[in-house]
């Protein structure tokens, strides 16, 4: 049968580009395995030189691939699965890159996408550890391209394929007609929560992170094999570059999570932040480790484990992720394709493999039985990468919880604080690894006089113990949700954290004497004991500012506890009235008018805080756009007031749009000077009535007589309101004149004058949902957070400071060799 209007040959090219990249990944995995086993140099050179073009081949092959589903996405061609999934016609430019993010097929190209890259700076610099290196990267890139091949092997799929046609994998019937694809008006679009800048540029930086693991790993693998263990020192600047951009990848997908999920923060224990946190604990053990044996030639059998568990761990993490194992213990985790038995020999084919030779191997590697100094660098910072990765198996076996049960057929819950149970383990490590890093830099290698430590180390001990106390007994840090236990806990950790920035940046100029130049660790161990200070004050003192002051609520309490649900407790979400100032604590807030940008597709609400006392004001634009994917109901995007000491933070947790028609009747009540009358939410007294008040003259014209109600509604919440409703007479004729409570949904009317003698009237009351637009709002204000995001960047600012003193000790040998 002959489709119409399909566009079959960038497919082809894709399926074609995706099978020479599996065939010349593997001519390249040979070739330097073969390199690497062979001593003869003018055959070590013929593989090599082999083995180079069939990764310049490889390399070809998933750039083109790359650029085919791009053109396949940003051209709307919906005959094609992966365009029809996850992108629309009404799509933005930027986040058409997202679109590859989404789906499993397009991050693994992306995966592969990073290694190319990285191979060919390793075949640049590598020198003699090419072969070696670049057969475990050629083989991983092989293990990749068997991911985006989709075919059938006597009945079993292996990979999936981003360049299938639409009428190939699904059984609608239309899909049978010729001209199918006329009858797709658009594809389904990109999930509403990746419709962020920080989606278009958080996974490159987060996948290269991930791709950049597997050079330390293929280190060691090269030295196992060879077993010859130089390695470590080219290994380290690649250790540096791998721990400082998976950090920097991690964060932005916290900013990612702070500006674009309505968990109210930048980290939740999310499994899928769990997942790739833990691989970055375990290669800054790693790192540390390396250091260790470069300088002393203590721990490389730690070095081998702890780079080898790093490549590990981000396999399995991408077996976490890309399962379905975690279920909905995740919010953005991908949905199951079908490749778990894939997936999971992914992991063991390097997992298993690389134990196997890291145990034939354990006793030929070097290792100095003397114990080390415990007044020695060395023997605190092997004590602080044990307890990181003691803190990474922690984190990693309660994220494993629904691959337990999966295996054991157990069915062990998730804790229904999952931040609580992380943090009463890991505040702990924050104490160790915040003290240990303030002190460690001050202790030499193998052995240190302890007089010179104790000349060092009491100033900077002494000035971080003031900062540290003021911020105890003047911060306001009263976090008892936990008990004083966890709150005393929370004190110490904010002492070891002042501590390590305070040691570290006394240590520039006490140890180093101000060579900034060979300051890259003490920068980077500043730049994490302000990471520990931000998030310490800012979670411990994240105060909601949105507690509930008007009494009405759409939300439910029975919510409350639902897993994933933004508002939580409904007390902590002031509901506003649309044009009404609400009292909310330090701020009268207004909902000020709401607007629809076609462009994006966002209903933006104005927020106005005016601070009751002072001139502050500021406006707020949250967001909340239409869920897609079969999801029903909209997603928040919140928004955030930056100060220097602090963030306001806030995001819609329920809008009402009252555009219907209010079918409401009013219901009339007799009244008379001075009686009150109740209604659902609060009660009315009629004060006096008003002949013709001239403050009221421009609703009535000249000629009529006008008689005004002087009424006063006090809510169920203690509020005042004055109403005046109306009536203007002209001869035998009348009309009435309602006033309208907003945020009470109440109109009252004046009907009549009853009997003038008894001085009865009659009102109409009338409770309308119709009358206003209102949403539920939840604000919480963070202190000091700006410390946290300043951190990060000292850290990574640290990490490259390290790079470079590395490759120039590295060339100032060469020269001295040469």
């Amino acid at each position: 049968m002959q489709y119409l209007g399909e566009h079959l040959f960038p497919g082809q090219a894709g399926h074609f580009f995706a099978v020479l990249s599996l065939i010349a990944s593997l001519i390249a995995t040979v070739a330097y395995f073969k390199a690497s086993r062979t001593e003869l140099e003018t055959t070590k050179s013929g593989w090599i030189r082999m083995a180079r073009v069939a990764f310049l081949v490889e390399t070809i092959s998933v750039f083109a691939m790359f650029g085919i589903l791009y053109y396949i996405i940003s051209n709307h061609l919906f005959e094609y699965k992966y365009a029809y999934v996850h992108s629309d016609r009404s799509l933005q430019v930027e986040y058409l890159l997202s679109c590859f993010w989404e789906g499993q097929e397009g991050s693994f190209m992306l995966w592969s996408f990073w290694h190319c890259v990285l191979g060919w700076v390793l075949i640049w610099r590598a020198k003699a550890w090419e072969a070696g290196v670049m057969t475990v990267i050629s083989f991983a890139q092989f293990a990749l391209a068997t991911m985006l091949l989709g075919v059938y092997v006597f009945g079993v799929k292996i990979g999936s394929s981003p360049f299938v046609l639409l009428r190939n994998e699904f059984e609608w019937p239309f899909l049978s007609s010729p001209d199918y694809l006329s009858k797709i008006r658009d594809g389904e679009g990109l999930n509403t929560l990746l419709q962020n800048y920080w989606m278009v540029i958080h996974p490159p930086i987060l996948f290269l992170g991930f791709a950049s693991t597997i050079v330390p790993f293929a280190y060691a693998i090269a030295g196992l094999m060879s077993k010859k263990h130089e390695w470590v020192r080219p290994s380290l600047p690649w250790a540096s570059f791998s721990a400082a951009v998976l950090g920097v990848g991690i964060m932005m997908g916290a900013a990612w999570a702070y500006e674009s999920l309505s968990f109210g923060g930048y980290w939740a224990w999310d499994p899928v932040e769990n997942a790739s946190l833990v691989p970055w604990i375990t290669l800054i053990a790693g790192l540390h480790t390396n250091l260790i044996y470069r300088n002393s030639g203590y721990s490389l059998r730690p070095t081998y484990f702890f780079y080898i568990i790093t490549f590990s761990l981000i396999l399995y993490s991408t077996f976490l992720t890309r399962s379905g194992v975690l279920g909905d213990t995740s919010v953005h985790a991908f949905t199951d394709l079908g490749m778990n038995t894939q997936l999971l020999l992914f992991v063991l084919v390097f997992f298993v493999p690389a134990l196997f030779l890291y145990f034939k191997q354990y006793k030929a590697i070097p290792s100095i039985q003397k114990e080390e100094n415990t007044y020695s660098r060395e023997f605190w910072m092997f004590i602080g990468s044990l307890v990181l990765f003691l803190s990474g198996m922690v984190i990693i076996a309660k994220t494993s919880t629904p691959v337990f049960n999966k295996l054991f057929g157990t069915n062990i819950a998730p804790p229904e604080d999952p931040e609580y149970a992380h943090n009463q383990i890991q505040i702990f490590v924050a104490v160790i690894i915040g003290f240990l890093t303030a002190i460690t830099q001050y202790l030499k290698y193998k052995d240190t006089p302890k007089e010179f430590f104790g000349k060092k180390i009491w100033i900077p001990t002494i000035i971080a113990v003031l900062i540290s106390l003021a911020i105890s007994f003047f911060g306001e840090i009263n976090y008892d949700k936990k008990g004083p236990g966890f709150l005393f806990a929370i004190h110490l950790a904010i002492f070891t954290a002042v501590y390590a920035v305070v040691a570290n940046a006394s240590y520039i100029w006490l140890g180093l004497k101000g060579k900034l130049k060979a300051a890259g660790a003490s920068v980077a161990h500043i730049g994490f004991g302000m990471v520990l200070v931000g998030i310490l004050i800012s979670s411990a003192k994240k105060t909601v500012l949105s507690w509930n002051t008007t009494g009405v609520t759409p939300l439910r309490q029975e919510d409350a506890k639902e897993r994933g649900n933004p508002a939580g407790n409904p007390a902590e979400n002031i509901t506003l009235f649309k044009g009404v100032a609400t009292d909310m604590g330090r701020y009268m807030v207004t909902y000020t008018k709401d607007t629809i940008n076609e462009r994006d597709r966002k209903r933006y609400f104005e927020i106005t805080f005016k601070a009751k006392q002072g001139k502050e004001s500021f406006s707020l634009y949250p967001d909340v756009i239409k869920n897609n994917k079969g999801m029903e109901g909209f997603a928040a995007n919140p928004a955030a007031k930056h100060y220097l000491h602090k963030d306001i933070f806030a995001y819609i947790t329920s809008f009402q749009e009252n555009d219907g028609e209010d079918t409401t009747q009013f219901v009339n009540r007799e009244i008379k000077v001075g009686d009150t009358l109740f209604y659902s939410n609060g009660l009315l007294v009629l004060n006096k009535v008003d002949v013709n008040p001239p403050e009221q003259s421009a609703l009535y014209a000249n000629g009529e007589t006008a008689l005004f109600l002087d009424i006063a509604v006090l809510s169920k919440d203690g509020r005042r309101y004055a109403v005046n409703p109306g009536i203007a007479v002209n001869g035998n004729s009348f009309r009435p004149i309602a006033d309208t409570v907003t945020s009470q949904s109440l109109i009252i009317q004046f009907n009549k004058v009853k009997d003038e003698k008894k001085g009865l009237l009659e009102i109409g009351i009338k409770e309308s949902g119709a009358i206003t637009d209102l949403i539920t709002l939840k604000v919480y204000e963070f202190p000091m957070i700006n410390i946290l995001w300043l951190g990060i960047v000292l850290m990574v600012v640290g990490f490259v400071m390290s790079i470079i003193q590395r490759n120039r000790q590295t060339q100032n040998k060469l020269k001295s060799v040469s």
